[in-house]
């Protein structure tokens, strides 16, 4: 807890959060992770979420539901746990190398054992999951502009949304190319343009303007969409040749 970059309250609250699993658990409680920005030192908005990875020996429904009580206290609004069992990590490395990656670049042991020091991943897998989420994004950014390109208000906010995801995706992809990622997204944008086919000015356009930085005229909106969307299919392309 000592190296944790938090407010004092904060700290308590998430103290006291882990004493409470520990009273519930026993010897049941393998280990409780804080990961993300928390851990990283990130973390500015006390209404952000705090992210928790928790195992158990049994992570099974009736044993998880022994938590509620503590889960659910209203000052834990903003506590997200994810509760697995060792055996859960150990086989989903290569079905979510992404989140595991997550986990394992900014964390704090907050008790028990640390589950995370010794896992890998392979970054096929990696490869294969940027890719997939990629694709996914673009089948979806198609269907909703299809629906939605009258309403400039509703692809502005989509756009701001789905820049954010994709920064995240392009994030991995630079570590698949053996860099070691950014993690501003102005700055991850300018990694990304030196190994993919991209134009940076289409993405800093609209972080500016997700960041209030610039406000998009109405006529400006539904091409920086269709642009974004031709960004995506070229990165697409590179990514499956990787």
């Amino acid at each position: 807890m000592e190296s944790l970059k938090l407010k004092d309250n904060l700290r308590g609250k998430i103290d006291e959060f882990v004493r409470g699993l520990e009273d519930v658990y026993k010897e049941d409680l393998v280990s409780v992770i804080l990961y993300g920005s928390a851990a990283s030192g990130e973390f500015v908005d006390e209404h952000s979420n705090l992210n928790l990875l928790i195992v158990l020996k049994d992570a099974g429904l009736e044993n998880i539901k022994k938590s509620a009580a503590v889960v659910n206290k209203g000052k834990f609004r903003m506590f997200m746990p994810l509760f697995f069992n060792r055996d859960y990590i150990t086989s989903s490395t290569d079905v979510f190398p992404v989140e595991f990656l997550d986990m394992k670049e900014n964390y704090v042991l907050l008790a028990g054992e640390d589950v995370l020091k010794d896992i890998t991943v392979d970054l096929k897998n990696l490869r294969f999951q940027c890719e997939h989420e990629l694709k996914a994004k673009l089948i979806s950014l198609r269907q909703f502009f299809l629906k939605n390109h009258k309403d400039r208000a509703i692809l502005r906010n989509a756009l701001f949304k789905t820049v954010n995801s994709v920064t995240h995706i392009l994030r991995n992809i630079v570590r698949i190319k053996g860099k070691n990622p950014a993690y501003l997204k102005q700055d991850i944008i300018k990694q990304a343009e030196g190994i993919l086919p991209m134009e940076s000015g289409v993405w800093q356009r609209i972080l500016a303007a997700k960041n209030k930085q610039v406000k998009l005229a109405q006529g400006e909106i539904e091409q920086l969409f269709i642009k974004f969307v031709e960004e995506l299919e070229k990165i697409i392309v590179a990514v499956d040749r990787l």
